[in-house]
């Protein structure tokens, strides 16, 4: 009987560890809502989010990493304009989502495309922002 009950403990310890891990998963979505595809240049890789697409990156470390963001221009544009979130560094902690749209506009042959980046780290952690919705 006390060979069962050891067992029975070490089966329970074993599931135990087998469902532990050791940091919790972080994520980027990209979704390109642009009229043309982009490339996403991120930890030494392109990945590519087609126009209308949405491409989520899993399972990637705690840290800074810097992205590039490369884009398809329409036929017939004149010029372009590119906003500034387009590349930079996301940081992420423990558990970190990231959320990127991009869209754009085609007007009188200026082709303007933009990113924006929300996360679901708590910038008021250490007061960095203050209550947006007080004085």
């Amino acid at each position: 009987m006390r060979q069962k009950a050891i067992y029975f403990f070490l089966i329970i310890l074993s599931v135990g560890l087998l469902s532990c891990s050791d940091n919790p998963i972080n994520s980027i979505t990209f979704t390109n809502l642009a009229s043309g595809d982009v490339k996403v240049n991120f930890r030494g890789t392109e990945t590519d989010v087609p126009s209308g697409a949405t491409v989520e990156l899993t399972n990637i470390l705690e840290g800074e990493y810097e992205y590039e963001t490369v884009f398809e221009l329409p036929a017939g544009t004149t010029s372009y304009d590119a906003g500034e979130e387009l590349s930079g560094t996301f940081v992420l902690n423990a558990g970190t989502k990231v959320l990127v749209i991009y869209a754009s506009v085609f007007i009188e042959g200026i082709y303007s495309i933009s990113a924006s980046i929300t996360t679901s780290n708590n910038l008021s952690e250490d007061g960095i922002l203050g209550n947006p919705l007080g004085p």
